[in-house]
C-alpha cells in the first residue's frame, strides 16, 4: 500500500470484494503510456513555456493516462476558502476560469488539499464522507481522483480527474496522478519564484542553481520509479520502452546537474552536455559501445541544449535498438563541431543500414516522431547517409533561433 509524506495511508474508498483490482492493476501499455506522460510533463515543465500551456498541457496528459473525460485544476483562494477551476479538459466554456468549488474539508479537493492525503471516491452517488460538489453533479461524474497540487511554498491547490464511467480508480492510480501534480507544483513554485526574483539578479541566479538542483534530485526519483517498474513488467518489449523513457528523463537531468555547477544558468557547453548523456546511455544499453568527439566550448541557450541531447538520445537508441539485430559488439559514434553559427551533430553505425523505404517524415515510432518535434522546435535540419556499411544521422541546429 503506498502512503503519503506524513506516513499515514491515502483516503481510498472501500471497495466490494467484486471489484479489488489485479496486482497490476492496469494493463501493461496503460503504464508505459503513464511513464511516457510523466516523461513528456517533465520536458514541458523545465523548457519554460507559460503557466497556461503548462496547466493545459497537464491536464490533457492526465485525462488520457488514467483515462478520465475529466480533468482540472483548483487554483486555491484562501481569502474565499474556495478553489477556481484554473484549466481543465472535458468542461464546458463558462467552466473554466469562473466556476468555483468549496475548499472545505467536506469538499473532496478540500479534504486534499488540507490534509494533503489523495482522496478517491468511485461512488459520489453513495458518498457519505464528503458532499458532491454542484459542478461534479451537474456534469453527471460518478468518480473523482484528487491529489494536492504542493510547490516549496504554500499550496498552489488541486489536481482532479473525474469519469462517468463505471470503471474504478484504484489505489495504483495515485502515483501517477502525485506524480504529474508534484512535476507541476515544481514548475509553478518556479514560475511564482521567478516573478518575485525579477529584479534581484544575484540572488535570482543562486536560487536558480538551488532550484535546479533540487529539479535534477526529483527528475532522479521519478527514474527510480520507471526502472523500479521495469522490474515488474514482465515484458521484453514492456522493459525497453521504460528504460528509454528513463534515458529521456535522464537527459533533462544531467542539463540541471550542470546547470547548479555552474554561474551561468542560462547556457550549456553543448559538447560537454552531449558527452555526458552518452555516457549515460553507453552504461545502459547492453553491448553497446559509444565513441564521442565533442568540441567543447560551444555555449547555447539551455533550452536549446535539452531538445538538442534528447534528439541524440533517441538516435543513439535508435541505432542501437535496429543497427545491429542479431548482432554483438555494437559499436555508435557520435561527433559535436561547431560549423559557423550552428553545431553540427554527426550519430553514425556500422550496421545493416535503413530499410529501402524509411522516410523521417513519415515514421511512426515515438522515437522519431521525437526527433521530428525536436528539429521543429530547433529549426534543425537532419539528413540521412545509408548503405550496407552503415547508417549516419547528421544533425544541424542554429546556435540561435532565427525567428
Amino acid at each position: 500500500m503506498s502512503v503519503n509524506n506524513d506516513g499515514k495511508p491515502p483516503v481510498v474508498e472501500p471497495m466490494a470484494a467484486g471489484n479489488v483490482p489485479d496486482k497490476i492493476g492496469q494493463s501493461v501499455d496503460q503504464r508505459i503510456r503513464q511513464q511516457e506522460i510523466l516523461s513528456e510533463l517533465g520536458v514541458i515543465a523545465l523548457q519554460g513555456g507559460t503557466v497556461d500551456t503548462l496547466l493545459n498541457e497537464t491536464v490533457r496528459l492526465v485525462a488520457e493516462g488514467l483515462p478520465a473525460e475529466f480533468c482540472k485544476v483548483l487554483e486555491f483562494k484562501p481569502a474565499e476558502n474556495s478553489f477556481t477551476v484554473r484549466a481543465g479538459v472535458g468542461w464546458g466554456p463558462d467552466v473554466i476560469g469562473v466556476a468555483q468549488v468549496g475548499a472545505d474539508l467536506a469538499s473532496p479537493a478540500g479534504f486534499a488539499l488540507k490534509t494533503g492525503k489523495p482522496v478517491v471516491s468511485n461512488h459520489l452517488e453513495n458518498e457519505e464522507r464528503f458532499r458532491t460538489p454542484e459542478l461534479l453533479a451537474r456534469y453527471g461524474v460518478s468518480r473523482a481522483m484528487n491529489v494536492i497540487l504542493q510547490g516549496d511554498g504554500a499550496p498552489f491547490g488541486v489536481l482532479e480527474v473525474d469519469s462517468r464511467s463505471d470503471n474504478d480508480f484504484t489505489e495504483q492510480d495515485i502515483p501517477f496522478l502525485q506524480g504529474a501534480a508534484n512535476i507541476l507544483g515544481m514548475a509553478l513554485e518556479r514560475e511564482r519564484n521567478q516573478r518575485l526574483l525579477t529584479g534581484a539578479l544575484e540572488r535570482h541566479q543562486v536560487l536558480l542553481r538551488e532550484m535546479n538542483h533540487r529539479i535534477k534530485n526529483s527528475l532522479s526519483i521519478v527514474i527510480s520509479m520507471i526502472r523500479l517498474q521495469v522490474k515488474d513488467t514482465g515484458s521484453t518489449i514492456a522493459s525497453e520502452q521504460l528504460e528509454a523513457a528513463a534515458l529521456r528523463v535522464h537527459a533533462v537531468a544531467r542539463a540541471h546537474e550542470r546547470l547548479y555547477q555552474t554561474d551561468d544558468v542560462e547556457h550549456l557547453d553543448a559538447g560537454r552536455y552531449i558527452e555526458q548523456v552518452c555516457g549515460d546511455v553507453d552504461e545502459s544499453v547492453a553491448n553497446c559501445d559509444i565513441h564521442v568527439d565533442a568540441q567543447y566550448d560551444i555555449l547555447i541557450a539551455t533550452d536549446r541544449a535539452i531538445p538538442l541531447a534528447l534528439m541524440v538520445n533517441e538516435l543513439i537508441t535508435n541505432a542501437a535498438k535496429h543497427a545491429y539485430v542479431g548482432q554483438i559488439g555494437r559499436k555508435i559514434w557520435v561527433s559535436v563541431a561547431r560549423e559557423d553559427k550552428a553545431i553540427r551533430v554527426s550519430v553514425r553505425d556500422e550496421g545493416v543500414g535503413l530499410p529501402s523505404d524509411f522516410d523521417l517524415t513519415g515514421s511512426k515510432g515515438l522515437g522519431m516522431r521525437l526527433v521530428r518535434a525536436f528539429t521543429r522546435q530547433l529549426e534543425a535540419t537532419v539528413s540521412t547517409n545509408s548503405s550496407a556499411k552503415g547508417t549516419e544521422f547528421v544533425v544541424v541546429i542554429p546556435l540561435e533561433p532565427t525567428s
